[in-house]
């Protein structure tokens, strides 16, 4: 059973190249299960229908969040009825949308997709750690194939993440810096572990922003208001190959494709 997952989609640049390069993927890794984090994909900050949509059409079996979930205030208007989109679990209750999801697979298998936020420099939310442990047990008894999104900052907490899930899960990877990192390995218990898949955007400019305008902010202090760079893009994310029936991984591969990283059909 393999996974291609698709790190945050950054704007327009990004969106470009996801609809360029994912069907050229598919058709290269032949994937199973597809998923695409899309929390920037909105002009860098959230999510719309439209966009959705497109990603969907483009080749998507599910979209994972972050914590620019509901800055795009039309969120609000169909998270609740899509269930091919999936929030941070840890967000307190009542909030709209879902946790996690299942995606059927191109050969009839089904995977359990989670997405969770980390508590280090983000705002506020409930413990991803025992939010994962209680969702783990549930989607366990459906599909051994499960899939975590780890949306955070710290290094040391999406490691953290990797380890108590050891074992429970095919893959913890992680989203958020938009760098991707090359700490890819199969931890013990059989999970596919990466700190952070990287994104699709913008790639001379800072974690997808304008450079000018994130320098000014460095230099000066003063408030300034990030714009997403119109600058060619690149596109990273991941293959995890996992076994039939037990859902252990067997393999993690990182993708990059950019100017010095050309795709190879």
């Amino acid at each position: 059973m393999r996974l291609l997952f698709i790190g945050d989609v950054v704007g327009s640049p990004g969106r470009d190249m996801l609809k360029e390069m994912l069907p050229r993927l598919k058709k290269k890794y032949n994937p199973h299960f597809t998923v695409v984090n899309g929390e920037n994909a909105a002009s860098g900050r959230g999510i719309t229908q439209k966009i959705a949509n497109q990603f969907f059409e483009w080749g998507a079996g599910a979209i994972t969040l972050g914590n620019h979930s509901f800055d795009n205030k039309e969120v609000f208007d169909f998270i609740d009825d899509e269930p091919r989109i999936v929030r941070p679990a840890n967000y307190a209750p009542g909030t709209p949308g879902r946790g996690h999801t299942f995606l059927k697979g191109t050969n009839g298998g089904e995977l359990a997709i989670i997405n969770l936020q980390g508590r280090t420099f983000l705002p506020p939310s409930d413990c991803p750690f025992r939010t994962a442990e209680h969702i783990v047990e549930l989607v366990r008894k459906r599909t051994p194939y499960i899939f975590v999104d780890m949306h955070a900052e710290a290094t040391s907490e999406k490691q953290a993440m990797g380890w108590f899930l050891n074992g429970k899960v095919s893959a913890v990877v992680g989203t958020h810096t938009h760098v991707q990192t090359a700490d890819e390995r199969i931890l013990p218990g059989g999970t596919a572990y990466l700190t952070d898949a990287g994104m699709v955007g913008p790639r001379n400019s800072i974690l997808g922003m304008e450079r000018e305008t994130v320098l000014k902010k460095f230099l000066t202090g003063l408030p300034v208001r990030f714009e997403v760079a119109m600058v060619k893009p690149q596109l990273n994310g991941v293959i995890v190959d996992m076994e039939k029936n037990t859902g252990r991984a067997s393999s993690i591969q990182r993708i990059i494709i950019d100017e010095d990283h050309p795709f190879m059909e």
